[in-house]
């Protein structure tokens, strides 16, 4: 079994790297300012079929939101003359796939036609379709997942939570540069990667309860532990103005505060609970121009040395061109090289983690050259709630995980001031899409998720007041059962996205 998972999963990579994380104004340090040659479009271990059914999803999914704004222009241009409806309506359903609000449309004889409402209706009616195709075709599943939770106990883990920076440039994380089945791997954002440290708890305890009542994933008495990680992002193009913006594109600062997170999280689970309640700690960069990663290897205590990773990029390189069991070697060999008295169990992890990066490297060098394009923020809308389980792919969607819109200001504040280069200062307004997903099995949950909804909308209209009375900023609010594999349920849109459910 643990093999399957191997060969569907991935596995290792990189030598030593030993000096000091960068910070702005730096020269010559580890992660290596400035550009790395290309070196080797592929590897050894790169599962080519994977990476190209991966591509095609990006593609159909990007191709269908960066359709929008090309089509609404040819429409624009239409708005005077005959038989205006009825061409736009056939323009919309040949390059958009849908039909537009009729009444938007009539209203274009009298005056201008209002863009900024039908752009964001767009947008929320192309995310529905999407979602929709995410929820019952599967198009990310993964070969084998089920024996994803048997790999990780076998590697001494009962639970892998990842807390990913909310920047639009890490939402493919999970499925694409740790190549991970998404729906066995709990993931939450925050701005910086600054995680919620009590809801982390919250959620360590329900881990616990279950393996106390249920025995889910493995019985209480199992020798495995809970394992927080957190995913901190550089730039190696840009490194002083693409880095991640809730630190000041300071990578030794957003790497230094992701530890403290840990440390600090670890410490109130030892503090509020047992002795025997341990948690264990990974740190994880990611450079978001190539999608390789940094991996900060803890020692056998679980401590971790930020001046002391592996760079994936250098090993990718040096490893390429060997046969396969000897990269696989090459891999665990840098591991211990970094940290020589590293757990078996963590080893085994980070060396999966690692050879599933090469298929990433090797993606973006296949796909893209020797970088993204996209460099800096292109997220095409903005998600305020919780759910988002589809949100698997890069620079689609800036997140802002919350209960409330307070308690995550600085969230959705850093996201307003993106969308304010990426969309208002063009003139287009900031969709945000306000989710809270359910369990249906709870009573009253769905009308809780209703009222959440709608209380959030409410907040932010009213913190972003400017916006929202100058037509910049529209909100469609959506839920979902988590215990049933069912689309979205729109619940109410500015833009009146609901008018026109039934047209798609």
């Amino acid at each position: 079994m643990q093999r399957a998972y191997n060969q569907s999963i991935g596995r290792r990579t990189r030598p030593v790297g030993t000096a000091p994380l960068r910070r702005p104004g730096a020269v010559g340090s580890a992660a290596g300012a400035g550009m790395r040659t290309p070196g080797q479009a592929t590897h050894v271990l790169c599962r080519e079929q994977e990476n190209a059914r991966l591509h095609d999803y990006e593609r159909s999914v990007k191709t269908a939101f960066d359709a929008i704004v090309p089509t609404l222009k040819r429409i624009s241009a239409l708005q005077h003359e005959e038989d205006f409806e009825t061409r736009a309506q056939d323009i919309a359903r040949r390059a958009l796939g849908f039909e537009l609000p009729a009444e938007i449309l009539s209203d274009a004889w009298v005056e201008q036609l209002d863009m900024r409402r039908l752009f964001a209706w767009c947008v929320f009616a192309t995310y529905r379709r999407f979602c929709d195709a995410f929820f019952t075709a599967d198009p990310l599943a993964v070969d084998a997942a089920g024996e994803f939770d048997a790999f990780l106990q076998s590697c001494g883990f009962h639970t892998l939570d990842i807390s990913p920076c909310a920047d639009g440039r890490l939402a493919h994380v999970i499925r694409y540069v740790l190549r991970l089945p998404h729906r066995a791997v709990r993931r939450k954002s925050y701005a910086g990667a600054m995680f919620d440290i009590e809801d982390s708890i919250q959620k360590w305890v329900e881990t616990e309860m279950l393996r106390y009542r249920e025995g889910r994933p493995n019985t209480a008495d199992a020798p495995t532990r809970y394992l927080k990680v957190v995913v901190y992002h550089f730039s190696s193009v840009d490194p002083q103005h693409q880095g991640c913006a809730a630190h000041g594109s300071d990578d030794a600062l957003a790497a230094s505060a992701g530890l403290g997170k840990l440390i600090d999280f670890q410490r109130a689970i030892e503090n509020s609970f047992c002795c025997g309640a341990s948690i264990d700690l990974l740190l994880i960069g990611v450079d978001t121009d190539t999608d390789a990663i940094r991996v900060h290897i803890p020692g056998g205590e679980g401590g971790i040395d930020l001046d002391r990773y592996i760079d994936t990029l250098e090993l990718f390189g040096a490893t390429a061109r060997q046969p396969a069991a000897q990269a696989i070697r090459a891999i665990g060999d840098a591991v211990r090289a970094v940290s020589a008295d590293i757990a078996p169990g963590m080893a085994q992890l980070v060396e999966r983690l690692i050879e599933n990066n090469f298929s990433q490297i090797a993606y973006v060098r296949s796909y893209h050259g020797r970088h993204y394009a996209d460099i800096g923020h292109a997220e095409r809308f903005i998600g305020a709630g919780v759910g988002f389980e589809e949100i698997q792919l890069r620079n689609l969607m800036y997140f802002a995980y919350l209960d409330t819109v307070e308690e995550a200001t600085q969230d959705l504040d850093v996201g307003i001031k993106i969308f304010t280069g990426l969309n208002v200062s063009h003139g287009l307004p900031v969709p945000v899409v306000v989710r809270f997903d359910y369990h249906g099995q709870v009573p009253g949950a769905r009308e809780r998720a209703i009222e959440h909804c709608q209380r959030i909308t409410e907040a932010l209209q009213a913190r972003y007041a400017g916006l929202a009375q100058r037509g910049m900023l529209h909100v469609m609010q959506v839920m979902r059962d988590c215990n049933e594999d069912a689309p979205i349920e729109v619940l109410a849109c500015s833009a009146n996205v609901e008018s026109a459910a039934g047209g798609h």
